[in-house]
């Protein structure tokens, strides 16, 4: 179990430097298109492109971030207005949840790039597969970071009720 905490902490921290890195590419050559267009009137035909392929990567590899971070939207209010065995077990079965989507995303994801292959980018000839790609590779690092989740929930419980049985 530490070896894998210890990945995801690897795993994630490098999703959060690739996100970075894709939201100021985007937000550069969004700031770059509008100098082009509105400045010179000689809109950049390549930039939106990049832009929005950033922009989507940059999700992608967030949401990773996020889950280990637990800045997705849930109902910390019902969680935690319950026992926290029934808190701990609807979190649990609310991430289960999270895995099956992101697990089904990542195949999907996956036949969709590869079927994608042929055709390019509008303005570039690269191919429209390597925006695709962020759908499985995102997937990948969310479903990490949701296991590595359970397992700090389920463990933090475990310390929990350890310790409770300790104290007098």
């Amino acid at each position: 179990m530490r070896f894998f905490l210890r990945f995801e902490d690897f795993t994630t921290g490098l999703a959060l430097r690739l996100s970075i890195a894709f939201l100021i590419i985007a937000a550069s050559l969004a700031l770059f298109q509008v100098v082009t267009r509105f400045v010179f009137g000689a809109p950049s035909t390549w930039s939106e492109v990049i832009t929005r392929s950033a922009m989507i990567w940059s999700v992608f590899l967030g949401v990773a971030v996020a889950f280990r971070h637990g800045a997705m939207i849930s109902v910390d209010v019902i969680q935690n207005a319950l026992p926290p065995r029934l808190g701990l077990g609807i979190y649990l079965v609310a991430n289960i949840g999270s895995l099956i989507f992101f697990s089904v995303l990542f195949w999907q994801g996956y036949l969709m790039t590869l079927r994608v292959i042929p055709q390019s980018l509008a303005a570039l000839e690269i191919s429209i597969a390597w925006v695709y790609a962020a759908l499985p590779i995102g997937s990948v690092f969310i479903l990490i970071a949701v296991l590595a989740s359970m397992i700090r929930a389920v463990q933090g419980d475990w310390l929990a009720a350890r310790n409770a049985e300790v104290e007098p």
